[in-house]
Order: C-alpha cells, then structure tokens, then sequence
C-alpha cells in the first residue's frame, strides 16, 4: 500500500467494486463528468464493468483508495496513459459521494505524484478536469500542478460542451509532502 497522511493507494479488492460501481460508475451524471466517453448501464458483476482492473495492461496503475484510520474504501485512483519512453503520465481520481470535501484528493493527488516521480521514475505528470471542477483544480494546485492551458468547449457532458483544463507538474518541480 502507498500511504498519503490521510488515505492509502492499495490493489483494487472484489469486494470494492459493487461499491465503486455503484457510487461511482452507476450515476451517470458522476460518470459522465469524470469520463472521456458516454455512459451506458453496465450489468452488476459485469468482467467488463470500467471499475475492474485490467493487471496486464502496463499504461495504467489502477488503485482504491482507503482511508488509514480503519481502513474504509472512499474512491480510486488511477495513473493511466502511462509513457516510458517519454516518462509521463495522467492522473485520475475518483471519490465517492460521502468522501468528498475532507481533503482527501489533495492527499490522493500527492501519493500517486510519489508513485509516479519515484516509484516509476516518470518526469512529467498531467491532469486534465473539467474548468468548474474547483476540487480537483484545488488538489492539484496544492501539490504544485500549473495550469498550462484551457482546451476550450473539448469535452461533451450531457448535451453541452465544456472547457478542460490542463495543469501538469515536472519532477524537478515537485516538492514531495512528508510521506508515512
């Protein structure tokens, strides 16, 4: 496991995904705002549900996200479009609905940039969310991400098209917190 102060990375266990299916991945407005692709209902149990993890697939680093006292799953997080010869990656995280605005995706934000820099040695990480999603804007902002740029009107949430913007930190930029 890869311990933040607050939360921890650890493998995706059988018993997390009906919880992330369904907080996550079953509402379609959360799913829709978090994903590059449309929503469609998936079947519960489904092996092709998006909250199953694929372990052969080395562009992605697919983890749940645990709170360190007692152990409770809050979300997933995810280092996908993993690029060694380039050595970068893209962030992504989610949190279910009774784990959000406790600080836990500044936390979640840090320990994949730990897993990232050091544990996969990359150079450059980036993240790409949504111009009115304050939090994740917050969270990456708090661990040192600059917003490099608008991709305006880029991604379509139900009916409407929405900017993005890009933020993305360098190794040599990032100041690791004190890690447990």
């Amino acid at each position: 496991m890869l311990k933040g102060t607050k939360v921890g990375l650890r493998a995706r266990h059988e018993d997390d995904i009906p919880i992330l299916q369904a907080e996550l991945y079953d509402d379609a407005v959360t799913h829709s705002r978090a994903q590059g692709s449309p929503w469609r209902p998936f079947t519960p149990g489904s092996k092709h549900s998006p909250v199953m993890v694929n372990d052969t697939d080395q562009g992605i680093a697919s983890f749940s996200v645990v709170e360190l006292d007692g152990g409770t799953l809050v979300g997933t997080a995810t280092l996908w479009g993993i690029d060694t010869h380039n050595r970068s990656a893209h962030i992504g995280l989610g949190l279910l609905p009774s784990a959000r605005g406790k600080g836990y995706g500044t936390d979640v934000v840090a320990v994949l940039c730990h897993y990232g820099f050091v544990v996969r040695g990359l150079h450059r990480l980036q993240i790409e969310t949504l111009a009115d999603n304050a939090a994740m804007l917050r969270s990456a902002e708090r661990n040192g991400f600059v917003r490099e740029g608008v991709l305006r009107s880029s991604s379509w949430v139900l009916g409407e098209f929405l900017d993005e913007v890009l933020l993305g930190l360098l190794a040599e930029d990032w100041k690791p917190a004190a890690r447990s």
